[in-house]
C-alpha cells in the first residue's frame, strides 16, 4: 500500500553539524514522502515500494534528514495520491509518469527516474483473430482501474484515433491489479486487456498464448518529485538517490526533466469546461463573493487535503466519489450529503475541489441542483487556480457544515 513517509532531523544531529550545514539548503524540519508502486499486482506491489523507500530513504539520510516513522494512510489507490498531490499535500512523490506528471502541473520538480521508460499495450489470445485496435471495436476491454498509468495511456491511444473506449469497446471491465487480467482473458469475458508491456512479457515469458495488437507511446518509468519551494539541495538529492538506485531498485538513474512528463501529464480526465444549470467562475470573483459575502464556498475534498490549504472560510463536504471520470457518471454509486449544504435553496454555493482534474466539485455542483439549490457557481480552477493567483490560504480544521 502507499505511504507517508514522515522524515524529522534529529535535534542532536542538527545541533552536532550546523556548522557544516551553514550555507547550505538545509533540509526541512519535516519532510513527508508519498510513494506509490503502481499496480502491476500484489507481490510486485510490495517489492517495489521496499525498493523505492529504501532508495529514496538512504538518498534523504545524505541530505541530513532522519528518525524516520512510517505508517500506511490507505489501501492501494491511485486517485487518493492524485489528489493528494494536486493538494500539494506531500513534500517528496515517487510514482509512476502520470503520477510524476500531475506532480509538475502543480508546483513539483522531477528529480530522478528509472532509465527505462513505461509503454501500455493491448493484448489477446495468439487464437484471437483481432489483430488491430480497429479490428477490436465492439470488443469487451479488459482495463487497470481508471487513474492507472495503463488506462491513462491506452486512452490517449483512443482519442488519438477520434473515439473514446466506451464508444470503441462493447463493454470495459475494470480491475484493480494488472494480472488479473490475464485471468479475463483466459476465462472469455475480456476479448482483449491493457496492461503495461512488462506484464505482457512476463505473461509471455511464463508460456501463456499471449499477443500484442496496439502499443502505447513511450512515457517515463518510476520518478522521484520534489516541492518547488522544498529546501533540499535538488541536485545533492538526485545524485544521493541516483547513488542508491542500482542497488536498492535494480535499475539505472537518470536524471528527470520537466518535458519528459508532458505528454503524459496531458493525459487526466478534466472536466467539462462548462456546466449547465450552474455558472463557472474564476479565482477572482469567489474572492470578491467571499470578500463581500454573497456565498458560501464549499469544498468537496477530503478531510487530508482540507487541512493541508484552502479557501478562507471554506465548508467541508467532502464527495466520497466511485464513479467514473466522464459526463456520464453514475452517481449512484457515490455519496455526498447533500442536506449539509443547509436548507435556504436559494443561497448562492460556490463548489470547488483541486483544479481541473478533480471532477468531486463538478458531480457535488450537479447533485446540489438536482436537490433544488438554485443558485450554484462551479469553481472549476479550485484550490490551485486560487494559489497561482496568490491569494489567501488557510490550513487546519474544517469549517463544520450545517447539519
Amino acid at each position: 500500500m502507499p505511504y507517508f513517509v514522515r522524515l524529522q532531523r534529529s535535534s542532536r544531529r542538527l545541533a552536532v553539524m550546523a556548522s557544516l550545514l551553514a550555507g547550505m539548503a538545509g533540509a526541512q524540519a519535516d519532510v513527508t514522502v508519498l510513494v506509490n508502486p503502481g499496480d502491476q499486482g500484489e507481490q510486485s506491489r510490495s517489492v517495489v515500494m521496499a525498493n523505492w523507500k529504501s532508495a529514496v530513504e538512504q538518498g534523504l539520510r545524505k541530505q541530513h534528514v532522519s528518525d524516520f516513522s512510517t505508517s500506511p494512510i490507505s489501501p492501494f489507490d491511485m486517485t487518493a495520491d492524485l489528489s493528494a498531490v494536486r493538494a500539494r499535500v506531500p513534500d517528496v512523490v515517487v510514482g509512476p509518469s502520470h503520477l510524476i506528471g500531475s506532480a509538475v502541473r502543480y508546483g513539483y520538480t522531477p528529480v530522478v527516474m528509472v532509465e527505462q521508460p513505461s509503454r501500455a499495450v493491448l493484448v489477446t489470445t495468439t487464437a484471437s483473430n483481432i489483430g488491430s485496435f480497429e479490428q477490436a471495436a465492439g470488443k469487451r476491454l479488459g482495463l487497470p482501474e481508471q487513474d492507472s498509468l495503463v488506462t491513462y495511456l491506452i486512452r490517449g491511444e483512443a482519442t488519438a484515433a477520434n473515439t473514446t473506449l466506451k464508444r470503441h469497446f462493447a463493454s470495459v471491465y475494470e480491475t484493480r491489479f494488472q494480472d488479473a487480467l490475464l485471468i479475463c482473458l483466459q476465462l472469455r469475458r475480456c476479448d482483449v486487456v491493457a496492461v503495461e508491456r512488462v506484464v505482457f512479457e512476463r505473461w509471455q515469458a511464463a508460456g501463456n498464448p499471449v499477443k500484442v495488437i496496439m502499443e502505447s507511446r513511450e512515457a517515463p518509468g518510476m520518478s522521484v518529485a520534489v516541492k518547488d519551494d522544498l529546501k533540499l539541495n535538488i541536485d545533492g538529492l538526485r545524485a544521493s538517490i541516483g547513488e542508491a538506485m542500482p542497488n536498492a531498485v535494480g535499475a539505472k538513474p537518470v536524471a528527470a526533466a520537466r518535458d519528459s512528463f508532458t505528454y503524459v501529464s496531458t493525459l487526466g480526465y478534466f472536466t467539462p469546461r462548462a456546466l449547465a444549470g450552474a455558472k463557472v467562475v474564476d479565482a477572482k470573483t469567489v474572492a470578491a463573493l467571499l470578500q463581500a459575502r454573497q456565498g458560501r464556498y464549499i469544498d468537496t475534498r477530503n478531510d487530508l487535503e482540507f487541512n493541508e490549504g484552502h479557501v478562507p472560510g471554506a465548508t467541508l463536504v467532502p464527495y466520497v466519489e466511485k464513479s467514473s471520470k466522464d459526463p456520464d457518471f453514475d452517481a449512484a454509486v457515490d455519496q455526498f450529503a447533500v442536506a449539509r449544504l443547509g436548507p435556504d435553496k436559494n443561497a448562492l454555493l460556490v463548489f470547488g475541489c483541486n483544479g481541473p482534474e478533480c471532477w468531486k466539485s463538478h458531480k457535488a455542483s450537479i447533485a446540489a441542483m438536482k436537490a433544488g439549490y438554485t443558485n450554484v457557481d462551479w469553481f472549476r480552477g479550485g484550490v490551485p487556480e486560487w494559489r497561482a493567483a496568490g491569494l489567501p490560504i488557510e490550513t487546519g480544521g474544517a469549517v463544520a457544515a450545517n447539519p
